[in-house]
């Protein structure tokens, strides 16, 4: 369409110059005494318009003689450009390659190049992210040399160099740094390389996934668990390897707690979902207990009128009544017996066992009719058995436990349930029967 309005605007200048100059008789009369000089009106345009465009390529002849300097200075500048951009290539491409030596080089010709460039006014608009990158590529190459001196050096000046409208290699300079902070195991030089990031960038997956290693090096579990939540959300992880990082670092910040308080703060810091993990919830039971617990002083061996018993299994002094606390903790993870694995189940025993010194009637009744729901149950019939003995229901204590002594699979369990019925036989004057009960115990 365009090329045949061209065409139009064409046949029309050639129509309107017919009909001007076809018919023209003008004349233009030029006077030098004693001459005179006639010429057609159509001659004088034709020779004006040869004098236009000869002037006007003179001029032009002239202007790009005078500029031959300016063109030379501009391809030696672009030479130069275009010498410091290979030589960053280069730089980059042998660092893949694995020639550490040759990128480094490389980076040093890049920078050499552009401090020529900027020497001499004429350096290109990206001259600083040119200068950055390249002194972390020379760098990196030193790092993989193993030369620290050099590598510090060129971190500095590509942290000085970068801006941050540098395209980001600021944040890339910190984050190289911090992964080399872990590599040397520092983590707390990790840490601060990463504190200096922006806050955006700081949230972003790969300084996110860093952060977790060097926290972790560093003991700070619940800061490490708090980042483990962050990247499960940016979905860094699959759902099941997010599950066991946040799980294993929850353990780690429960067994940390040296004090029930400092242990219930930890608790109470878990989220919902985390609370509701039976391996937490079992954990953390258990190391309640446990922190309550102080274990009574053991009868000297020198003194002939003390028996040697073995004590009740249950037996525990108890310096802060923590129990039901812990109880409550346990109480979803009890409801969803049914789902638990084996070793779950085992581990949920031992810690019910742990507080059935104070044990209710509300959960005696309770694990009595998960005991009838399930009755070949053999955790189910270890501890309703073992809180029947608690509460002092001798009879149907050592029914449940025979039974469960007969099928328990788990050696700690079953050792326990031996033990159990050896001090129900001598709580009966039956010594020979816990003298057997005890040879079965130690069996085990």
């Amino acid at each position: 369409m365009r090329a045949a309005l061209w065409f139009l605007a064409l046949f029309g200048v050639a129509v309107a110059i017919a009909l001007f100059a076809g018919n023209n008789q003008s004349t233009v009369t030029l006077f030098w005494p004693p001459w005179r000089v006639d010429l057609s009106l159509n001659l004088v345009l034709l020779l004006l318009l040869a004098l236009f465009v000869l002037v006007h390529g003179a001029l032009r002849a002239l202007a790009a003689l005078f500029d031959l300097p300016q063109q030379a200075l501009r391809w030696r500048t672009q030479q130069r450009e275009r010498a410091m951009h290979v030589a960053v290539l280069d730089a980059l491409s042998n660092l893949l390659a694995g020639r550490f030596l040759r990128a480094r080089k490389s980076a040093q010709l890049a920078l050499a190049q552009e401090q020529t460039l900027s020497a001499s006014g004429h350096a290109p608009a990206n001259s600083a992210q040119v200068r950055s990158l390249a002194h972390l590529l020379a760098a990196e190459g030193a790092q993989a040399l193993q030369d620290r001196a050099s590598r510090d050096h060129h971190l500095q000046q590509s942290l000085a160099a970068a801006s941050p409208a540098s395209g980001g290699t600021q944040e890339g300079a910190l984050l190289r740094a911090a992964r080399w902070a872990l590599y040397e195991n520092d983590s707390a030089a990790a840490l601060a390389a990463l504190a200096q990031l922006p806050q955006g960038a700081a949230r972003r997956t790969a300084a996110l996934r860093l952060k977790l290693k060097a926290t972790r090096r560093d003991g700070q579990t619940q800061a490490a668990l708090e980042t483990a939540r962050l990247l499960a959300k940016h979905r860094a992880f699959s759902a099941s390897a997010a599950q066991s990082i946040v799980r294993g670092l929850a353990l780690e910040a429960i067994g940390q707690a040296h004090d029930s308080a400092q242990l219930r703060r930890a608790w109470d810091a878990l989220e919902p979902a985390e609370r509701a993990m039976p391996e937490l919830a079992i954990h953390a039971a258990q190391r309640l207990m446990d922190l309550a617990e102080v274990p009574p002083e053991a009868p000297s061996r020198l003194d002939p009128a003390v028996e040697p018993t073995v004590p009740p299994l249950a037996a525990r002094t108890r310096v802060d009544p923590n129990a039901d606390l812990a109880r409550s903790w346990l109480l979803p993870v009890f409801n969803s017996y049914d789902s638990l694995s084996d070793g779950l189940r085992v581990q949920l025993a031992h810690a019910l066992e742990s507080g059935f010194d104070s044990l209710d009637a509300a959960w005696l009744a309770r694990l009595e009719m998960a005991q009838q729901k399930n009755p070949r149950d053999a955790v189910l019939l270890y501890l309703a058995g073992m809180a029947c003995q608690q509460r002092q229901l001798w009879g149907k204590a050592q029914q449940l436990l025979n039974q469960a002594s007969a099928v328990l699979v788990n050696p700690g369990l079953r050792r326990s349930a031996w033990r159990a019925l050896a001090q129900l036989a001598l709580k009966r004057g039956d010594a020979q029967a816990a003298q057997q009960a005890y040879e079965r115990a130690a069996g085990v």
